[in-house]
């Protein structure tokens, strides 16, 4: 078996912990080889003391013997005291550090010590906490942190959810649920599995499992777009429900209804229905992330658990596979009518329009000046001193 090595590394954002007294860590995505995903968790100390080490062992590539052979990124030695201002600000840098640490020469980047210190450990999984003391405060890294990687975030409040039934993992990225249990949804992604956490465990979910607790309906959920959205399937798919499409890789369609659950309404010709989201890609785009999971199953759709149970009176809004074909075909109809009717627009345009020329255009009503009574009664302190 082919040893194991770092294909990513992704700033998540850092965490606020008060256990066993006030401090920071920097939360990590690392992809392997094996296309498994994990979460890791390091203080500053830590990466720096890493650093240090990563130069020593390879010291042509550090600069230390000739300085214009340095491949190995800087990184400022940490303060004398590390509160927030500086972690925030840091984020940046670290988020660079970890792009050209993944990208060196393979000796230095699928070297024992980076894959060793990349590792998922016991505190990673399960981190050392105090029930008496609040829970740790999530910062994340904006999305577009690539672009502007300066521009952090404040804190952000993570949304909670619900688990409507119980869901076994399969893999050891994956985490189980109980009925009724209330997670913390860390990151959503359009594949329909989303990293969670539940006290000292986290993992990724699949998003049919989980309900708002405000409300059936996900907000986030955009309307239809029944003009299509061009995507080539990048993975095959046979259908297994009956409002589903079978498609084979290469094949191009028309993405309708992005859905939260990984699972999308898509066009093929005129016939409309379900597709994983995840075998998908955008067409035009290259390397897209959802090529790097085209091994992984697809997520579970509610439709298809069992014992689901909601505990808001009215079910989330749903369209059915018919008023989606049917809105489709319309949409298509329409396109052909406005193609076939084009040249003959404008002359009828000019033809109602000339009748209405000779007829004067009605005046819009002026209403009447409120009365001085009026004003005093209904209107604010700085209106009425105007009148006295």
């Amino acid at each position: 078996m082919a040893d194991a090595f770092i294909r990513h590394i992704e700033l998540l954002g850092y965490e606020k912990r008060f256990f066993p007294s006030q401090h920071y860590v920097y939360m990590f995505l690392v992809k392997w080889n094996d296309l498994s995903e994990k979460v890791v968790y390091r203080r500053f100390t830590e990466i720096y003391e890493f650093h240090k080490v990563l130069k020593e062992m390879f010291p042509i590539e550090s600069g230390d013997i000739n300085t214009e052979n340095r491949i190995i990124p800087h990184l400022p030695a940490p303060k004398w005291f590390d509160g927030q201002r500086s972690t925030e600000n840091r984020q940046g840098t670290l988020a660079e550090y970890c792009y050209t640490l993944v990208n060196l020469p393979h000796k230095i980047s699928r070297c024992l010590h980076v894959v060793s210190f990349f590792k998922v450990r016991h505190d990673d999984m399960n981190p050392v906490t105090d029930s008496q003391i609040k829970k740790p405060e999530v910062f994340l890294l904006p999305k577009d942190s690539k672009q502007s990687l300066t521009d952090i975030t404040g804190p952000i409040v993570l949304q909670t959810y619900r688990a409507i039934a119980d869901y076994e993992k399969s893999s050891m990225s994956e985490m189980a649920l109980k009925a009724g249990d209330m997670v913390d949804v860390v990151e959503k992604s359009e594949n329909g599995w989303w990293f969670c956490q539940l006290k000292n465990k986290r993992g990724w979910v699949p998003a049919a499992y989980l309900e708002p607790m405000d409300g059936p309906d996900e907000s986030e959920e955009q309307e239809p777009n029944y003009a299509g959205e061009s995507y080539v399937v990048q993975k095959s798919y046979t259908a297994v429900e009956e409002d589903e499409l079978t498609l084979k890789e290469g094949d191009t369609i028309e993405v309708i209804h992005k859905l939260l659950d990984g699972w999308w309404v898509i066009r093929k010709d005129e016939t409309t229905g379900y597709y994983p989201s995840m075998y998908l890609q955008k067409a035009g785009e290259v390397n897209s992330v959802k090529s790097e999971l085209r091994n992984r199953s697809a997520p579970p759709r509610r439709s298809t658990i069992r014992n689901a149970k909601s505990i808001h009176k009215q079910g989330r809004k749903q369209i059915s596979p018919e008023t989606y074909r049917r809105n489709s075909k319309k949409y298509i109809q329409s396109q052909w009518n406005m193609q076939g009717n084009s040249q003959n627009k404008a002359n009828v345009i000019i033809e109602k329009n000339e009748p209405q020329d000779n007829k004067a255009k009605a005046q819009p009503a002026v209403p009447p000046r409120p009365s001085k009574d009026l004003i005093l009664n209904r209107c604010t302190e700085r209106t009425w001193r105007k009148i006295l």
